[in-house]
């Protein structure tokens, strides 16, 4: 696999990278109702483009299979096809934006305990919590840090 931060962001890679998304939240995010995952999307098209680094995963043949976005010193976004997650995607992904960004912030839903744990063995632990996500819904979020 082969990382590739993204200059341009083209109308047709912005589509496979929602997709992407929209895959990889079905698999992590059961808390999701399917009216909650439809109006997130309308919203991702414009987190990718906005993001102020976007990097994305490719595999042997050159599809992207994951991707994360990095504002300042801050994680805003990583995702992964399905069939890339536990096989170390993750991780090359926030290595990368270790080295390349001195990332040291991630917010992560509490009702996805397997990202918070991935989060915390990747050298991230606990600053705070809320009990309302950045959009005032349910969903509690937990703002890790690492030194």
């Amino acid at each position: 696999m082969k990382i590739h931060p993204v200059k341009e962001r083209a109308d047709a890679l912005v589509a496979v990278l929602t997709d992407i998304w929209e895959a990889s939240v079905r698999a992590t995010h059961t808390f999701l109702t399917e009216a909650d995952i439809a109006a997130l999307r309308e919203y991702v098209p414009d987190a990718l483009c906005a993001v102020e680094h976007l990097t994305v995963l490719l595999d042997d043949s050159g599809r992207p299979v994951g991707f994360c976005g990095v504002d300042g010193q801050r994680l805003e976004m990583l995702f992964l096809h399905p069939a890339m997650i536990g096989k170390g995607a993750g991780r090359q992904l926030v290595q990368h934006a270790f080295d390349e960004y001195r990332v040291t912030e991630v917010c992560v839903n509490e009702q996805n305990p397997n990202a918070a744990a991935f989060y915390r063995r990747m050298g991230f632990v606990l600053d705070h919590r809320t009990e309302l996500d950045e959009q005032g819904r349910p969903f509690p979020l937990l703002y890790l840090k690492r030194n």
